[in-house]
């Protein structure tokens, strides 16, 4: 059972010395997120602005690319008037990010409510575009996650672990990144909320994207039947950073993966998410040539009311994120509860 905390415990420099001495393998990864508190546990703040939301949600999900500019990112949906905003690649206590909450601060500028939590332990500063943003030579907590944020309070809130094998960590994984090393998953947040027309289900994830199509649909089995258990026969709304066509180039072709099928086996529509790429040339990712379809909404119980694509820029063309954010307005009739 998922932990829900004010403040998640920081890594020990006792723990940490321990995750640097341990052997690059699946099991060693394993006891190492098992015994690390602030990697199973959800931490909830922020203040609520509604006691319950409407019937039609308006709904944001969006890879903020670490977040940079949580005020600039919150006033760029402020048009939108969320809801509900998914998140994914937050960054709390990174040198790269000022040391900064960033959920928090988002959630402060729009008057939310919020959980976050802990995909990676993040062991260095990151690459060397993120590098040059970083003041400090340490990170005070690193913890690098996804969050939900909401403006009505939440029912119930729960951590969904996709793996525990130490994708970025164990070099016994085909995949594993030497140059990033890091303790943790792939993870989904998922949040039950009241709504006038009942309770509603609502899902930040973020898929792998050093893997192929079928370690992807493997991890969204893993995510519906968890949903399943947690928030059964109830409409539930998934969104976030799928990485679909991630390990496709030159063309990065989404619709090659497997999990489309298998989410609509199990009823899911993944008609709210808008149509056109979601990649665009950021800060810490400058490359032009990388159009990608990575995000996505997909829901069971619900209606798409409306949805579209946000740009991911300022009104002076600064871009906050490599992801422009997709937004939907997802309805909840009576007639679809139980």
């Amino acid at each position: 059972m998922t932990g829900i905390l004010p403040e998640l415990p920081q890594v020990t420099p006792d723990e940490r010395a321990r995750i640097l001495a341990s052997p690059r393998t699946a099991a060693s990864h394993r006891d190492l997120l098992g015994a690390l508190p602030g990697m199973n546990a959800v931490q909830t703040g922020g203040a609520a602005s509604v006691a319950c939301l409407p019937a039609d949600l308006s709904v944001v999900a969006w890879n903020v690319e670490r977040c940079l500019f949580p005020q600039e990112s919150a006033d760029l949906l402020a048009a939108y008037a969320p809801h509900i905003v998914l998140l994914s690649e937050v960054d709390h206590g990174m040198a790269r990010t000022g040391q900064c909450h960033t959920t928090q601060d988002m959630a402060r500028a729009m008057g939310m409510v919020y959980a976050f939590g802990v995909e990676f332990h993040e062991l260095d500063l990151g690459g060397a575009t993120e590098r040059a943003f970083c003041k400090d030579y340490f990170n005070e907590r690193g913890w690098h996650g996804n969050a939900i944020l909401s403006v009505a309070p939440f029912d119930r809130v729960t951590m969904i672990r996709l793996d525990d094998h130490g994708h970025w960590f164990a070099s016994d994984e085909l995949d594993a990144d030497p140059d990033q090393p890091r303790v943790g998953g792939r993870m989904a947040l998922a949040a039950i909320l009241a709504t006038e027309n009942g309770h509603v289900c609502v899902v930040s994830t973020h898929l792998e994207s050093n893997a192929d199509a079928p370690h992807r649909a493997a991890q969204f089995d893993t995510l519906m039947q968890a949903v399943d258990d947690f928030a059964p026969d109830m409409p539930v709304l998934i969104g976030g950073d799928m990485n679909t066509g991630n390990h496709m180039p030159p063309d990065y072709d989404w619709r090659s993966e497997t999990l489309f099928a298998r989410a609509e086996a199990q009823g899911y529509d993944w008609g709210f998410t808008p149509d056109g790429h979601t990649t665009r040339p950021s800060l810490i990712t400058p490359h032009p040539s990388r159009k990608m379809k990575l995000d996505w909404f997909c829901a069971r119980g619900l209606a798409c009311r409306d949805k579209a694509l946000i740009p991911a820029l300022t009104d002076d063309l600064k871009p906050l994120s490599d992801h422009d954010a997709v937004w939907c307005i997802a309805g909840i009739s009576k007639e679809t509860l139980k």
